[in-house]
């Protein structure tokens, strides 16, 4: 049964982690924002705001939702006046195609000519902009996944550091929540397959310590996937999980990729006759349900959320499907980049909020550094712990008759060291 209790370090989404690219900012020397009494991006009636998001990539996934989604979050604190009088001049999210290069210039073109105050959200597979942002102390909020969220000073995750860090945590969120949905773990085996790259690697240590430690028998795990494209034929990956636990199949078949990848995957899983739990931290995307290929590659699949589930109907998801509605002049299918996008944005608000009216980047600093509040959609949030450890929730919903339902609870679990 899951533990609930403290709030720690988060990897559910490593699987999305690509090693930044390294980045010369140099050319530019740091201003920190603040120059002659003068803070870049705020005037007396508004904060200028911009965001990093991959709307275009390679494979075709696209988070180009969470820019509906922070757009939300600002026209709903406009319509409330702003913050402390200053509305949120939010220029809308520049698209770095998952490429270092094109994340950096976004990132430069954001501050040096945009001169915007904070970037909120950020959220792709690559963050080679961290550094110069980090260096001009440009408040940056996103998606924790990656490890420039996790220490540089002016960077936050809006669920925390979602990576483990030396010395630090893996929260059990994913597999101690299978763990309730398969009736517990002892005795029951689990495969796990990610991408050949830094992320899977990465990915693959952490869960296999993460399964293990839950009672999980971890049968296989490997990062093998070719990253550049999904394969066509699955066969060769397929055979080796579905042999893998002792000449059979695993009771449990773990993907920790993206929709195209899991696609592919979970189609020939299926094919082969695998009756097992299939699990993802990605595939919670009502707009997948339109196309009946993915519609059934899915159906079934129990998926990790690191927030709490928009089938929930506490005030909080209702107000945040109010904001969307509203945002998007109609009723639109809910995704997870939506909420990455409006929680990116409320913790940044926040933050500023607590600020107060004299806002430069060094008063927003030390608002961040003794900032905690409580029953948010991503946990209890208090900084700057969230830039060392994340907050550390989680819940499964499964795919069931072109529906999600919730098969594990929203709720935190106690950590484990990383190792």
């Amino acid at each position: 049964m899951p533990r609930h209790n403290r709030i720690r370090t988060f990897a559910a989404t490593a699987a999305l982690l690509l090693a930044a690219t390294a980045c010369n900012s140099a050319a530019t020397p740091a201003s920190g924002g603040d120059k002659g009494g003068s803070t870049r991006g705020v005037s007396d009636d508004s904060i200028k705001v911009g965001g990093i998001v991959s709307m275009t990539t390679s494979s075709g996934y696209s988070k180009k939702d969470t820019d509906l989604g922070a757009k939300a979050r600002y026209d709903r604190a406009n319509a409330e006046g702003g913050v402390h009088g200053r509305t949120i001049d939010y220029l809308g999210a520049e698209d770095d195609g998952q490429d270092p290069a094109k994340n950096l210039a976004a990132a430069r073109k954001l501050v040096q000519r945009d001169k915007v105050f904070a970037v909120s959200p950020m959220s792709s597979v690559t963050f080679s902009g961290a550094d110069f942002l980090n260096k001009e102390k440009v408040p940056t909020f996103g998606w924790g996944t990656l490890p420039q969220f996790c220490g540089p000073e002016y960077i936050y995750g809006y669920g925390g550091c979602m990576v483990p860090m030396p010395g630090g945590t893996i929260t059990q969120s994913w597999p101690e929540g299978l763990a309730e949905v398969m009736g517990g773990a002892k005795g029951k085996s689990v495969a796990i397959l990610a991408n050949d790259n830094d992320a899977g690697t990465f990915a693959i240590r952490t869960y296999k310590q993460g399964f293990a430690a839950a009672g999980f028998d971890v049968t296989y795990a490997k990062a093998v996937v070719p990253a550049a494209s999904a394969p066509s034929d699955w066969s060769a990956y397929t055979k080796e999980i579905l042999r893998s636990d002792g000449g059979k199949a695993p009771d449990a078949v773990v993907s920790v990729m993206q929709t195209p990848y899991n696609i592919g995957l979970f189609t020939a899983v299926k094919r082969s006759g695998f009756k097992g739990v299939i699990t993802d931290p990605t595939d919670y995307d009502p707009g997948l349900l339109t196309k009946s290929a993915s519609r059934k590659a899915l159906d079934g699949v129990h998926v990790l959320l690191t927030f709490e589930p928009f089938e929930s109907d506490s005030a909080r998801m209702k107000q945040f499907k109010a904001d969307i509605r509203k945002a998007a002049g109609k009723d639109v299918p809910l995704n997870m980049h939506m909420m990455t996008g409006y929680m990116s944005a409320d913790l940044f608000l926040a933050v500023a909020e607590k600020a107060g009216r004299d806002l430069t980047t060094a008063s927003f600093q030390k608002a961040a550094k003794g900032f905690s509040d409580k029953g948010t959609m991503v946990g209890d949030r208090a900084l700057p712990k969230g830039q060392k450890e994340s907050f550390g929730c989680g819940a499964l919903v499964q795919l069931k008759n072109g529906r999600y339902e919730v098969s594990s609870p929203f709720r935190c679990y106690e950590p484990i060291p990383f190792k």
